[in-house]
């Protein structure tokens, strides 16, 4: 089932030097920049790949799962270098991934903020986008892995997977395919529609990106962590205000410290 579209949909998959999405840098990024098409014609789809010198040693774990060394990024550019165009290019566009809340997206968002800090004219708000997450909408349906998502949804086995362009194509193919498993005639069907599949496949309600802070059902903000679990962060902040300077100082990305501030700036 083609997908029905207002805005442009960018599917992305990040390869990375590591987890840590505070520390760890990106290494390459794969886009599927799907575009509504004309009445009765098909989306248009548009594919770029770019590999980037994460400035950091990628260790011997990461490359081994996704085969980029050192040597091969060491004459590519900076992501600070990209940051702008890659921002013009995802400008206007909703966005897809697969386990991109998580991960894909907080890291992004880190990447971006980094780049920022360091002078660079660019300032991309995820926040003002929605956001999709395919892997939510599998393991809602299905629990599996992206592998056995593409073997299932599509009847095909994934060739190369973990390799960010097959990864981030493969994605767009099992979003397309979701919807027609899940059509009208389905139990609980899939709407296909954008805004319909962003709340659907979002199962927090991160304040940050990398969920250290969610909504309750009051929709306070809760820190999501540590000692202070379930506890609202403008009692805590009030309670004990060192704990907001040890966020500070802390290993958190930039993102968590910045809706941490704004929420400190909003007590009263």
């Amino acid at each position: 089932m083609q997908l029905a579209l207002k805005n442009p949909l960018l599917f992305f998959d990040i390869e990375s030097t590591g987890l840590n999405v505070a520390s760890d840098r990106i290494v390459e990024i794969s886009i599927v920049k799907v575009s509504p098409g004309a009445p009765g014609e098909p989306n248009k789809v548009d594919v770029k790949t770019r590999r980037i010198n994460p400035t950091i040693p990628i260790p011997p774990e990461a490359q081994a799962i996704h085969g980029i060394s050192d040597d091969d990024v060491k004459d590519c550019p900076t992501f600070r270098q990209i940051a702008k165009s890659l921002a013009r290019l995802m400008e206007g566009c909703d966005i897809a991934g697969y386990n991109s809340l998580k991960f894909d997206i907080p890291l992004l968002a880190e990447e971006f903020a980094r780049a920022k800090n360091e002078g660079v004219d660019v300032d991309f708000d995820f926040r003002k986008r929605k956001l999709i997450d395919v892997q939510n909408i599998f393991h809602k349906k299905e629990q599996r892995t992206l592998k056995a998502a593409y073997k299932f949804y599509c009847g095909q086995n994934l060739d190369n997977a973990h390799s960010a362009e097959a990864d981030t194509m493969a994605t767009y193919e099992v979003l397309e395919a979701q919807l027609d498993r899940y059509g009208q005639d389905a139990e609980e069907p899939l709407l296909n529609d954008v805004e319909y599949l962003s709340k659907y496949s979002c199962q927090s309600r991160f304040v940050d990106f990398a969920g250290r802070m969610i909504l309750n059902d009051q929709d306070e903000p809760v820190f999501n962590f540590g000692k202070h679990r379930g506890k609202k962060v403008a009692d805590v902040l009030r309670r004990e205000p060192s704990y907001f300077d040890w966020m500070m100082e802390g290993d958190f990305t930039q993102d968590t410290k910045n809706q941490l501030l704004r929420i400190k700036l909003s007590l009263k």
